[in-house]
């Protein structure tokens, strides 16, 4: 039995794919943030899973135990567990454009046959175009817009939405491997990438989330209320000032960074190959540290 088990399929209108997953790839909470945000924006519905059994460690991707209160009908709640299964879901834009949404933590295993079942279904699905988002950690002040890079390596592409093609050699994740695999089956895939401050590390940026999002709408031409996102994010430069208000040496290394940052001008530069490669340490050295989280 194939580990992509769908609900039904649904019909769908020029259908893009946007698809982010937790982890590595994901700083800030930024690029998950924003595609639950537009799936939930656009009332997306769900119609596929993929079996986590084959592509995750459990002792890391632990599933999870709820209570339900609403089933079984008795006086005391029935316990649910809940597989980390990444889930496909639809919604159509204002525009008219239907987006397929993918979300779920970065496999752990099998990269490749995961892949392969994400490229199924673009396939059976007529998906015209794969959009990862991602977000990365890098040099730049939490007091400035956040910088939103576009990359593909398909010439269309990057004419259309005004892309440019990736340089970056070094570690990647699945959102990299997911791309090699839409181009090996000669379907047009494209990366957005936004940057969160390297000193906020363990903090989530809806910031970064609400660039990621007008972004994607800026691309397919609609727009949505993000006034929830908007107020998050008033909110988390309001913290970090309060946090730095105490911490003069952090304080005077902002403003150091502000100075050499050009408002929403300057392109992001991906971190060096030795540095991606010491992100992946420390990535993985969090993970092996909290096996119960």
């Amino acid at each position: 039995m194939s580990p992509l088990r769908w609900q039904h399929r649904p019909e769908l209108r020029r259908p893009v794919l946007l698809t982010a997953f937790e982890g590595w790839n994901d700083a800030g909470e930024s690029a998950t943030t924003a595609v639950r945000y537009l799936a939930r924006a656009l009332d997306a519905g769900r119609f596929a899973t993929i079996d986590a059994e084959e592509f995750y460690d459990f002792t890391v991707a632990r599933p999870q135990v709820h209570l339900d209160a609403d089933a079984g009908g008795g006086d005391e709640p029935v316990r649910r567990l809940e597989w980390p299964e990444p889930v496909f879901q639809a919604g159509r834009t204002p525009s008219g454009r239907d987006l397929i949404f993918l979300t779920g933590i970065e496999p752990a295993l099998k990269w490749r046959s995961f892949t392969a079942l994400v490229v199924e279904a673009c396939r059976d699905l007529q998906v015209e175009l794969v959009l990862t988002l991602g977000a990365l950690l890098a040099d730049v002040p939490h007091t400035r817009p956040v910088q939103v890079r576009g990359t593909s390596g398909d010439a269309a592409v990057m004419a259309e939405h005004g892309f440019s093609r990736s340089r970056y050699e070094g570690p990647t994740g699945i959102l990299g491997v997911l791309a090699e695999g839409c181009r090996a089956a000669g379907i047009p895939s494209a990366s957005l990438w936004a940057t969160t401050p390297h000193y906020l590390r363990e903090t989530a940026s809806p910031k970064a989330a609400l660039a990621l999002v007008e972004r994607v709408g800026r691309m397919f031409d609609f727009s949505l209320e993000t006034t929830d996102l908007e107020i998050a994010t008033a909110a988390y430069e309001r913290q970090v000032d309060d946090m730095l208000a105490g911490e003069e040496d952090v304080a005077d290394y902002v403003r150091g960074l502000e100075e050499a940052v050009v408002d929403g001008d300057e392109e992001i530069e991906l971190p060096s190959q030795d540095a991606l490669a010491a992100e992946v340490e420390r990535f993985l050295r969090d993970q092996r540290g909290s096996p119960g989280d």
